[in-house]
């Protein structure tokens, strides 16, 4: 990966603007039929930096956008302590393979750590394998957790 990419936290709406296209790229790909941009809008603006909700991280190259994770502020009751829970990693596909989602496991791994949580948890569809092959390549440990919709 290129020593220019920059990876930080957003913090103005104006970023946010700039980001929309590619969560509605990220929802596409999970086959959300109806990206909107409003709805968008509203949703993510909670995790502009400083958020007591959680953070997006955004990686740069000049002002070319590469991609970007969002955290939540997560919990386990079971050990009684806060995680971070990574619900989106999204790399722009003509830089993928490129190191940018590496970078940004990296930085929210360290975003984790400054905040003392247990760990940084995330998944992906059993479907997805260039993704697992990046997560396995992180030495992070599959789950044998099963996850559950209810749909409410």
């Amino acid at each position: 990966m290129p020593d220019l990419v920059e990876i930080a936290p957003l913090t103005t709406a104006e970023e946010l603007e700039a980001l929309l296209p590619a969560i509605g790229d990220y929802q596409r790909f999970y086959e959300v039929e109806d990206v909107d941009n409003d709805r968008n809008r509203a949703f993510f603006a909670r995790f502009l930096s400083p958020s007591e909700d959680g953070m997006i991280l955004a990686a740069h190259e000049g002002d070319e956008l590469l991609g970007y994770a969002c955290l939540y502020w997560h919990f386990s009751s079971t050990q009684a302590v806060e995680t971070v829970l990574m619900h989106d990693l999204f790399v722009v596909p003509e830089v993928r393979s490129r190191g940018v989602g590496r970078a940004l496991i990296d930085a929210s791994a360290t975003i984790s750590r400054e905040r003392g949580a247990h760990c940084l948890e995330w998944a992906t569809a059993p479907d997805n394998e260039r993704a697992q092959r990046l997560y396995d390549s992180t030495g992070a440990e599959r789950s044998t957790w099963i996850e559950y919709e209810l749909r409410v």
